[in-house]
């Protein structure tokens, strides 16, 4: 429980920073309500939440708060997909009706609780459903958290369906977290019915369907974190490629800039808060990258001996690093330049990728020689 609100707290800070940056995206908005709804319901089911607010307000408030809350939650996601759809105006049209649907609901288990307190100490396990007021209480709760959560679950399908690649698969797994609560949400209407009458339900029966729900809850929660969780990952893989590579390239970077100081490039921000951005990595890269091929070009006419053409300079790292110091060291001897820039490129490499390895390999290489 305390994991899962972690996530919904962090979801829906991401959430409200998205909507501060579009306040009107209607659709973004409904999600960010479906999550602070949803996150504010989580600590009313835990035993302290519960007790602290029953304490304060009476037995059972705690209970209503969180089913109102559930039923606010669902209820934005309805309209997430109502905003989203083509005809944006028929969408706000048909939120405005299933808002009067929700507020019954909410209007009529709030009667039921105000009217019969004392009846709803306890869970919905141990409740007794013979009340009228406590089964009306649990009963239209959860038949309209079926409605809304089914009607959520055969839009997503019809998005799972238009959608390709790690999209459709997220929203098949959250299309099946919703089936399934809507299937929970159905049974526990239909216990709350046998329990009405009096009759009793075996509970490993109830803890079956517990349980059923809370992984609905889990496979949802999945579904439509999957495509982000992805895209993140192999972000987080470009970074550590980049760090690592950018730390590589620092015996090559490092010679070149003691040659030619002129063509180290400077940071438009501070270099303290460059370094604790995410691209800051990515920046400081490919930023290395250009300036190991600006300097590469302006050591190129001391890499040639005297007789040699640039058909001389071969792939070997080793050799390339072994012509670099010499050069460097004439460089500093204050030799002037014994001919026009070499061409380098076919030589370490023929595309950006084959040219970042060629000058990783000689920066490991001038490492190895030091």
């Amino acid at each position: 429980m305390e994991l899962l609100l972690l996530g919904l707290a962090a979801a829906l800070v991401w959430k409200l920073y998205q909507l501060k940056r579009s306040p009107r995206d209607a659709p973004l908005r409904s999600v960010t309500l479906c999550l602070v709804c949803a996150a504010l319901s989580y600590p009313l089911a835990m035993p302290g939440g519960a007790y602290g607010v029953d304490t304060v307000a009476g037995h059972g408030a705690a209970k209503l708060i969180q089913n109102v809350l559930l039923l606010l939650s669902v209820y934005f996601l309805m309209c997430f997909y109502l905003y989203s759809a083509a005809d944006e105006g028929a969408g706000r049209r048909r939120a405005r009706r299933e808002a009067v649907g929700v507020v019954v609901v909410v209007i009529a288990i709030t009667v039921a609780a105000a009217t019969a307190h004392e009846a709803f100490v306890g869970s919905y396990s141990s409740a007794d459903m013979t009340v009228p007021q406590v089964a009306l209480f649990y009963g239209g709760a959860g038949l309209y958290l079926m409605y809304a959560l089914g009607t959520a679950c055969r839009w997503t399908r019809r998005y799972a369906r238009m959608s390709q690649g790690p999209h459709s698969t997220g929203l098949w797994m959250a299309a099946a977290g919703l089936g399934t609560m809507a299937v929970a949400c159905a049974i526990r209407a239909v216990v709350v019915a046998v329990r009405w009458a009096d009759t009793d339900v075996p509970k490993p029966f109830m803890t079956a369907v517990a349980f059923l729900l809370v992984a609905s809850v889990w496979l949802f929660t999945a579904g439509i974190t999957y495509s982000a969780a992805r895209t993140r990952i192999s972000s987080l893989r470009l970074w550590l490629r980049h760090r690592r590579d950018h730390r590589r390239l620092a015996p090559l970077w490092e010679l070149l800039a003691d040659a030619y100081p002129e063509n180290v490039l400077t940071s438009a921000s501070p270099a303290a808060w460059d370094r604790l951005r995410a691209r800051g990595v990515h920046r400081r890269y490919h930023r290395r990258i250009v300036e190991c091929r600006d300097g590469l070009v302006d050591i190129s006419p001391y890499l040639l001996d005297e007789g040699e053409d640039s058909a001389s300079l071969g792939t070997d790292a080793a050799e390339l690093a072994a012509r670099l110091r010499r050069a460097s060291a004439r460089i500093g001897e204050g030799t002037p330049a014994p001919r026009q820039a070499v061409h380098l490129a076919m030589a370490l490499g023929r595309d950006r990728q084959a040219d970042v390895k060629q000058l990783i390999a000689v920066s490991d290489a001038l490492r190895d020689a030091a």
